[in-house]
């Protein structure tokens, strides 16, 4: 859930080992996507449809885990330019110092897990394709530089690969947060030229529209529910204690507004120190080139503060709303 305090480059990105850029929900890509890896590249991905029962499981799994975040591999297969998640399962990360201290034997553990799964889904006539993974936000905190390198990592194998995010504290107040994110392919154009280059932040990651898709036996079962006359409420849309979740994002909100300060006074920093040695060194000032700082760190941290903006703009509007709602209540009574 940290803020992104660290740096990134997009040179490291692109040269780095993938022990080096970290694990992909705590495990890489590689080695699991060798069926895709071979097909010829498809259509990019614009729309994801995933499967009512593993929509279930990211929800189960997530909020089993909290206050951890959780994190699992999603399986499906990509089709003109769709993407269909049919089965999703979790990955057990470490829970504990002494699994963290093991380092890279417990992530082989965790690869060997995986693979095995996969296995046996497929011994059942289940997709095992991997696509992508899925993990839990909190209050639509995400961008982070784990999450872009492990993007990256996934990209190397899987063009198409996308990762589903779910935020449970969101989700509390009656809406379903699951989001789905790619990289965009400027980005991934500018990690290829190795070039440390403006990019909106904006346009550094892809949200891809999801659309839940039940099977003909589940919309059955559905519509036959529908005829239970038990009362069945949802107070859960009607909460009406807004100041926690506001105070939480404002909080967060002026967290990453300060970070965003720091990135802009170290980059004046640098610039004021390459002003004063070309003036200590004027012959040789022209030869060198000015290195300006990482941007990626200050890109993320101005897309984050976008997505509070944002959600703090769609929660007050439809809090509006139940408040005048109560109030004609009120008045009523």
């Amino acid at each position: 859930w940290a803020r992104p305090l660290e740096r990134l480059d997009l040179h490291r990105l692109s040269t780095a080992t993938p022990q080096t850029r970290g694990m992909a929900a705590w495990g890489t890509a590689e080695g699991s996507a060798s069926v895709l890896s071979k097909q010829a590249r498809t259509a990019v991905v614009r729309e994801v449809h995933i499967d009512g029962l593993s929509v279930l499981k990211i929800v189960k799994h997530c909020k089993d885990d909290l206050p951890n975040p959780a994190a699992g591999t999603l399986l499906g297969l990509d089709q003109k330019g769709v993407l269909e998640v049919t089965h999703s399962f979790p990955i057990v990360g470490p829970k504990s110092a002494e699994d963290e201290a093991y380092g890279e034997d417990y992530h082989e553990q965790d690869q060997e897990y995986q693979m095995e799964m996969m296995l046996s889904l497929r011994e059942v006539n289940v997709d095992n394709n991997r696509v992508g993974w899925y993990q839990s936000m909190f209050l639509g905190t995400f961008n982070n530089i784990k999450l872009i390198q492990n993007l990256l990592s996934y990209h190397e194998s899987i063009a198409n690969s996308v990762v589903i995010l779910y935020d449970p504290i969101q989700t509390a107040k009656g809406k379903l947060t699951l989001r789905a994110f790619r990289l965009s392919e400027k980005f991934v154009e500018a990690v290829k030229r190795d070039k440390n280059e403006f990019i909106p932040p904006a346009e550094i990651l892809e949200e891809l529209p999801i659309k839940i898709r039940n099977p003909g036996l589940i919309n059955a079962l559905l519509f036959d529910l529908q005829g239970n006359e038990r009362l069945d409420c949802d107070f859960e849309r009607l909460d009406l204690s807004t100041n926690p979740f506001l105070e939480k994002n404002l909080e967060y909100l002026s967290a990453w507004v300060d970070d965003l300060a720091q990135e802009q006074y170290k980059f004046q920093s640098e610039v004021r120190r390459d002003k004063w040695r070309r003036k200590q060194n004027p012959e040789g000032g022209a030869e060198e080139e000015f290195q300006a700082p990482d941007r990626m760190a200050s890109l993320l941290v101005s897309n984050q503060i976008s997505e509070y903006c944002s959600q703090i703009h769609h929660f007050t509007g439809a809090s509006f709303g139940k408040l005048f709602l109560a109030g004609s209540l009120h008045k009523d009574v």
